[in-house]
């Protein structure tokens, strides 16, 4: 098991997989996936929502959530590392998760997009990054005081099954056609997105290589602050990669201007990424990290990803979406983007300040 393996040998496979994840991205680009949108959390689960008909906006079924979670799961089995797990403040980590869906689709990306945007050449992820990095930092401080989400149980293999196969119903009534809202599998319209059959396989692979890895670009960002590096380096590696690929294929644009599926207020794209900085490292991993834990059996990290999914459809319907920016307008956060994340940012730092208050009230042996 690559996570567990702090050999030097094993965090060089893992700092390799992690370019290839980076790749991988490119390559769904490459095939259809909007600019710098290869593989991102948030977003496709907010276009998942669309498609379940629960907001009016994006409508598209994206494969690859599901190909991320059943990759998780078919490398746990393979490892025999597969256990159904939960009982780990379940509703704290559905609310968390809405949070994430705000944050992400107020700045247009969960933090495994940033990485992307990084790699493409937005300069507006680049400003963005301070804002993520600060969020883990001071989530960590937290951490250090008592802050804890509790411990996972081991609980019947069918909970732990139960996220994974919710998902792969999904893909049989994608398949059925006529169900879900937006283009089905024979469409021979042009919708944002790869061949779902090379979408499925890509994020099969990739679902694997994180689950893996143990890849979260909130770990990453935590080395930042201190501890092993290594997951930071295959951060800058993944981001690297995409470089190449997307270079090669004609993707990149360095700028602030013109980018895919962007907006340049610098501000709203700090704060935002701030927000997610904090509730990724509170909620126990970034939006895509919360898909590879419920792939693996943890029926607390579905909770997050249905927070998740809700949140995106509860940003559409409520026009807390930011305005991509086009040739004619600048775009940016809408005001209620602006209020929701102002509102987060101080409900949640209360939220962990009572956690830590809480946890310092219990005595030594009570606390998780």
């Amino acid at each position: 098991m690559l996570r567990d393996d702090a050999t030097s040998r094993g965090r060089l496979i893992g700092i390799l997989l992690a370019a290839a994840l980076g790749a991988i991205a490119a390559l769904l680009i490459a095939a259809g996936n909007p600019g710098n949108m290869g593989l991102c959390g948030v977003c496709f689960l907010r276009d998942l929502a669309g498609a379940l008909r629960l907001h009016s906006g994006p409508s598209i079924f994206r494969p690859e959530v599901l190909g991320i979670a059943l990759g998780a799961l078919v490398w746990s089995l393979l490892v025999r590392r597969h256990v159904g797990r939960s009982g780990s403040h379940a509703v704290a980590r559905f609310v968390l998760g809405m949070a994430m869906s705000f944050g992400a689709l107020v700045f247009l990306g969960c933090p495994f997009r940033m990485l992307q945007r990084l790699g493409g050449g937005d300069l507006n992820a680049w400003v963005a990054l301070p804002g993520f990095l600060a969020g883990v930092g001071i989530a960590g401080l937290f951490h250090r005081r008592g802050y804890s989400l509790g411990k996972t149980q081991t609980v019947p293999i069918a909970v732990g099954l139960a996220g994974p196969v919710v998902l792969a119903s999904m893909l049989v009534l994608f398949l059925l056609g006529g169900v879900l809202a937006g283009p089905g599998p024979g469409s021979v319209d042009k919708p944002l997105h790869a061949v779902w059959w090379l979408a499925l396989a890509l994020a099969l692979v990739a679902g694997g290589i994180l689950s893996a890895t143990g890849f979260c670009a909130v770990s990453a960002a935590r080395q930042v602050f201190g501890g092993p590096r290594w997951m930071l380096i295959a951060a800058a590696a993944l981001v690297g990669t995409y470089a190449l690929v997307s270079a090669a294929s004609g993707r990149t644009a360095v700028g602030f201007a013109g980018q895919p599926v962007t907006h340049g207020d610098w501000l709203w794209n700090v704060l935002s990424m701030l927000l997610l900085g904090l509730c990724g490292s509170f909620a126990g991993g970034c939006p895509v990290r919360q898909i590879v834990m419920a792939g693996e059996g943890n029926g607390d990290a579905f909770v997050a990803v249905g927070g998740m999914t809700l949140g995106g459809a509860l940003a559409h319907s409520l026009q807390l979406t930011s305005v991509a920016a086009t040739a004619d307008a600048a775009g940016g956060p809408t005001p209620g983007g602006r209020i929701i994340v102002s509102c987060l940012l101080v409900l949640v730092l209360a939220y962990a300040a009572a956690m830590v208050i809480a946890a310092r009230a219990q005595p030594p042996a009570a606390r998780c």
